[in-house]
């Protein structure tokens, strides 16, 4: 379910609050070989299905970065400000991918807001931790604290 807001005041409101979850997603090794192709990123663990399958994982695996850049689409599902007149993606405070997304997983992205500040140019920035979950796993495979703009 997605969190809508129209305000500054309602966004800084939420400080400390969880803002829910995105959608799941299955990853499929088409995504993963176009990632590789995009990144020039073609290590066997996540392109050659044989090799990987005599592997650690038993299977391929999504890049890290592909599982971050996923955050993209899950954000938009988690988060939606009305009346701004545009929204960046910022950067990265810290990101870390304590376990792997095989080939076929279900991911989904949760989100947390931790802070939102007025910059200097007039724009307000928010702080959100990311916890990037795979369904059964019992760890998170990617965890990351970024940081958006928005200007309204």
């Amino acid at each position: 379910m997605t969190t809508t807001v129209s305000s500054i005041a309602e966004l800084t409101a939420l400080t400390g609050q969880h803002l829910g979850y995105s959608e799941w997603r299955e990853v499929t090794q088409e995504q993963i070989n176009t990632f590789a192709d995009a990144t020039d990123d073609h290590q066997w663990i996540h392109v050659d299905a044989e090799r990987a399958a005599a592997g650690p994982f038993g299977t391929t695996i999504a890049h890290g970065f592909l599982t971050l850049s996923l955050l993209v689409p899950m954000w938009s599902e988690i988060l939606h400000f009305e009346g701004v007149r545009l929204g960046i993606n910022y950067g990265l405070n810290k990101v870390r991918f304590p376990s792997p997304v095989p080939v076929g997983s279900r991911i989904r992205a949760g989100a947390a807001l931790v802070s939102v500040e007025t910059v200097a140019d007039g724009s307000f920035q928010i702080v959100v931790d990311f916890v990037i979950e795979r369904d059964g796993a019992e760890k998170p495979c990617c965890i990351a604290e970024g940081l958006y703009r928005f200007y309204v």
